[in-house]
């Protein structure tokens, strides 16, 4: 039997903060949780932006199961990055991302940064997620203890977020076998911040209903006086039966929202607002779905950020639908040659050796632009900088190595070495020089300390890779 999810959501400012920063979605196959930085003038934004960016992957069926949901909140980041390079006033912004996609009977786990995840499943409540935190690290390491990190001062302080400080940030990717019954919350850190995870637990195993699960949880966040947006997700599997009808809690926005034309794709393409929104909301309108926060105040008034990758990949499907002039002109050619009484034997011959010269300067053009593009890939083991793209026509390749580290690929996490082999695009030169650093630290993170046994006295240290030798003592 097939399996979906029934949910409820609800976010709520707080009674301490001026503007909501938490963005949350959720629909029959997909729940995602984003919590922007508060700190920054983009929270707001930055949590909108990343979880819009995701409404797309709530479908029945999605190829690539296992890479589609990192993939595309990596995608996210990016958007985050092109947003702070229009507007730099932007600059520093971030949010945190806990996601899961139901794909078969298997959920999908992504999550960087505090919000969290909790699993009531076989009478077992538990945390799924791993908080990204100082504190946390400071626990994970022994040098503090659970109780103690409650009341640290620094307890708060993001180690990893989706943002522009990082332009390949490392997700914790799991998969969860689910089965009809259990009972999933994605949170926002408003909920465990004030509240503990017992009475959590307690209103997750004594509320009879998911709108009242979050009902509760977010009334008792407000009782503990809640200095932070909070936002709740609660969704339960169950067996797809067929029924298409939304529950009371499902919001199914009315099917009769106007599918954009194409001068409104135009429009969004040169990046008008309320165009950008039409289309989210014709996306999101075929499917029952509850919207939260920041992404559902920036739905409703139009004030998108920026249209969304699947947005644009609409759009360009869309115009495609379209015959272009050259191929209109090329139909009326063949039509006019089918009718005429006398052939004209110059036409032909003309006409190959136009469309020849057109499509020797498109594909000249096109490799001069090729030329100017840089990405991150693997050359021999070895992370580089190359010039072009990562792509080749033929025999024709179209890059080259531009930069060759000494950063080994071994030296980083397997799930970046995966995204470095399908090579990571970067706006420019500088650009990549900045991932390449970036890096570097965390190739720098895994090296050995090497000191010699008997400190004071000469001797010979092991060798060591390069990269890893400025840091030993």
């Amino acid at each position: 039997m097939a399996l979906m999810l029934k949910f409820a959501a609800r976010s709520d400012v707080g009674k301490v903060r001026s503007k909501n920063d938490d963005s949350a979605y959720v629909g029959r196959y997909l729940a995602v949780v984003a919590d922007g930085m508060g700190g920054h003038v983009g929270g707001d934004v930055a949590s909108a932006s990343t979880v819009l960016d995701l409404v797309h992957l709530d479908v029945p069926e999605t190829p690539n199961a296992e890479t589609v949901l990192p993939d595309e909140i990596q995608a996210a980041n990016l958007v985050l990055n092109d947003l702070v390079s229009a507007n730099p006033k932007l600059s520093g912004m971030g949010t945190t991302v806990t996601a899961m996609l139901l794909t078969g009977d298997v959920l999908q786990f992504a999550h960087i940064g505090d919000s969290r995840a909790y699993r009531l499943k076989n009478g077992v409540f538990e945390q799924v997620s791993h908080d990204h935190t100082f504190v946390q690290r400071l626990v994970d390491e022994g040098r503090l203890r659970p109780e103690e990190a409650e009341l640290h001062p620094h307890k708060n302080v993001l180690l990893r977020v989706l943002g522009d400080s990082d332009a390949s940030p490392e997700l914790d990717v799991n998969q969860y076998p689910v089965e009809a019954g259990e009972r999933w919350m994605l949170c926002s850190d408003g909920l465990n911040a004030v509240v503990p995870d017992s009475i959590t637990e307690r209103i997750m195993r004594g509320t009879a209903s998911l709108e009242e699960t979050v009902e509760d949880l977010v009334e008792t966040t407000l009782a503990h006086g809640s200095p932070d947006n909070v936002t709740i997700v609660v969704f339960e599997v169950v067996e797809d039966n067929g029924e298409t009808a939304p529950s009371p809690t499902e919001e199914l926005v009315p099917v009769d929202e106007p599918a954009p034309d194409t001068g409104q794709l135009t429009i969004a393409a040169e990046g008008d607002l309320e165009a950008s929104a039409a289309l989210i909301r014709h996306e999101m309108s075929k499917r029952p779905h509850l919207l939260v926060g920041a992404a559902e105040l920036a739905t409703q008034s139009g004030k998108i950020p920026i249209v969304t990758q699947r947005s644009g990949e609409k759009r360009a499907a869309a115009i495609l639908t379209h015959k272009t002039p050259a191929a209109q002109a090329a139909e009326e050619q063949d039509d006019y040659g089918s009718i005429s009484r006398r052939p004209r034997r110059w036409l032909v011959p003309t006409f190959l050796a136009l469309m020849t010269l057109i499509l020797a300067a498109v594909c000249g053009w096109g490799y001069l632009w090729t030329q100017t593009q840089y990405f991150v890939g693997n050359q021999d083991g070895h992370v580089a900088i190359f010039k072009g793209v990562s792509q080749d026509l033929g025999p024709l390749k179209l890059s080259h190595v531009d930069t060759v580290t000494d950063i080994p690929m071994d030296a980083l996490p397997q799930y970046t070495q995966q995204r470095i082999d399908s090579a990571l695009p970067a706006r420019d030169l500088a650009h990549a020089q900045t991932m390449v650093g970036e890096l570097l630290v965390t190739a720098k993170q895994r090296c050995p300390v090497v000191v010699p046994e008997n400190p004071g006295t000469a001797g010979t240290l092991p060798a060591l890779p390069s990269y890893c030798q400025e840091i030993q003592p």
